[in-house]
């Protein structure tokens, strides 16, 4: 029997982790989600498997390559232009398909019993089999509803509150035959439970649902992704481990060495070739990736550490998310649910506050605060005036919102009513982002005398005749920041 493993998605809600690896790629307890489902295909004796991909398919087909390393025979169809859709995919491929077939999603983690589904579904003769789950709360997933016998009478994808009639999901795992894929168009975008499962409907072919027990999480979001996580260091789901359990609740790879005065509370997870230096503590939940330095007094309380991560010395983690190749310097504070990208830096003593996510390759300058995503520019600065104002790079550094919130900050430091003169270059850049400044006053109170493209000597020899408290210029040169 052949899976199909769905695996082409980008996982924009899982960024800044997803951008630079697929969606399947990102590592659970140091290996990637694809390597957990198809080390579940092997177990249910499934050995044949056809990976579909999209989205940076060279990284997916170099680490896993004809599948022998895992026992299994990988082969690869790969979606060029656009994306063709969940059924799409399926029907690109489908002369591979020439018996009972399943179909996996490369974004979950589980351990169903898939031979009893496969039974099922022959038992029943059906025609297609969506594997069901209950979960707490439904509305992020499609619904299902059966009859006594499993056989499908209704389905909705994801409802609203007011249209919620049952907490039975589909969990993206189907088993089918190969003829309806008959009923889909060839090389155009399709969705199964959008456009395959209504038609199976109309045309009364035997769809069942059966309703698996188990583990099963859709690594859809930051927060499920640290749960799943979580949940695998504590035993909820049956995954294996890539490292030999050194003591009970301790996975240690090879080479890695622990000070004997670090103190670990089990569950926890180091990769191989780590160093964890004096004193430092490990509380439950804490996942280490390979190759990782965590330097003296460090205190960890589950972080999940990619690979190559340099910790210093009396660093705090607090249930945060760090990317591989990453350097947190002396005294650093990463808190609950920040995400810090791969090959970023992050200061000493600088702190990376609740929720906030660090896109790849930045550095947040020692002694910083950062309260808000970092996403465009290159560094967060622990002050934001300088020797000449604010500056930074114009639609990088310098962006609308950011100079709308500068506006409101600055403006919010002045009376109710004040005037403010504000003036600029004749450059486009500077208009922009003078108007966006504007705006942020104004929505304080403040007062703007605009005296548009004026030269710095000008405009301050005006000033004293406008009975302004403060002026500002926007200005910019060809060849490097656009200066306040």
């Amino acid at each position: 029997m052949r899976a199909v493993l769905m695996a082409g998605g980008s996982g924009t809600r899982l960024r800044p982790l997803t951008c630079d690896l697929p969606k399947p790629m990102v590592p659970i307890l140091n290996r990637p989600i694809a390597e957990h489902i198809i080390n579940l295909l092997r177990r249910h004796g499934i050995t044949e498997v056809i990976a579909t991909l999209h989205y940076l398919p060279n990284l997916l087909r170099d680490y896993f390559q004809d599948g022998s390393a895992l026992g299994v025979q990988i082969s690869y169809a790969v979606e060029e232009d656009e994306p063709l859709g969940t059924a799409g995919c399926v029907k690109n491929i489908a002369e591979l398909l020439d018996g009972t077939f399943l179909v996996i999603s490369g974004d979950s983690i589980t351990d169903f019993d898939l031979q009893a589904a496969i039974d099922f579904h022959r038992q029943k003769k059906s025609k297609a089999t969506i594997v069901l789950t209950a979960v707490p709360n439904p509305l992020e997933f499609g619904l299902v509803i059966t009859d006594e016998e499993g056989r499908v009478k209704r389905f909705l994808e994801k409802p609203s509150t007011s249209e919620v009639f049952s907490d039975t999901v589909n969990t993206g795992i189907y088993i089918f035959e190969p003829e309806v894929l008959d009923y889909l168009p060839v090389g155009e975008e399709s969705d199964f439970s959008k456009d395959l499962f209504p038609q199976l409907l109309e045309k009364g072919e035997p769809m069942y649902g059966y309703v698996a027990k188990g583990y099963w999480c859709d690594v859809g979001a930051l927060e499920t992704y640290r749960e799943a996580q979580y949940d695998a260091l504590m035993g909820r789901v049956k995954l294996e481990m890539a490292y030999r359990e050194q003591s009970p609740g301790v996975w240690l790879g090879e080479g890695s060495y622990i000070d004997p005065t670090a103190m670990l509370t089990p569950p926890v997870l180091i990769g191989s070739h780590c160093r964890i230096g004096a004193r430092v503590t490990l509380e439950a939940g804490t996942v280490i990736g390979d190759n990782v330095t965590v330097a003296a007094d460090a205190d960890l309380k589950r972080p999940i550490i990619g690979n190559g991560v340099i910790i210093g010395q009396e660093t705090q983690l607090r249930g945060c998310v760090i990317g591989r190749g990453s350097r947190l310097d002396r005294r650093s504070q990463v808190l609950e649910g920040a995400v810090v990208g791969q090959l970023c830096t992050i200061g000493e003593e600088a702190k990376v506050g609740p929720h906030v996510r660090v896109w790849p390759s930045k550095s947040v300058e020692a002694g910083a605060t950062l309260n808000s995503n970092l996403i465009w520019g290159v560094t967060a600065h622990r002050n934001l005036f300088g020797q000449r104002g604010v500056a930074g790079l114009a639609n990088v550094d310098i962006i609308p919102e950011f100079a709308v919130k500068l506006g409101a900050a600055y403006g919010s430091t002045l009376k109710p009513g004040a005037q403010v003169a504000v003036s600029r270059d004749q450059r486009p850049i500077a208009r922009m982002v003078t108007r966006s400044l504007m705006s942020g006053l104004m929505s304080v109170g403040v007062h703007i005398q605009d005296l548009e493209s004026t030269a710095i000597p000008v405009a301050r020899s005006v000033l004293p005749t406008l009975n302004v408290g403060v002026g500002f210029m926007c200005g910019s040169i060809p060849i490097g920041p656009i200066r306040f």
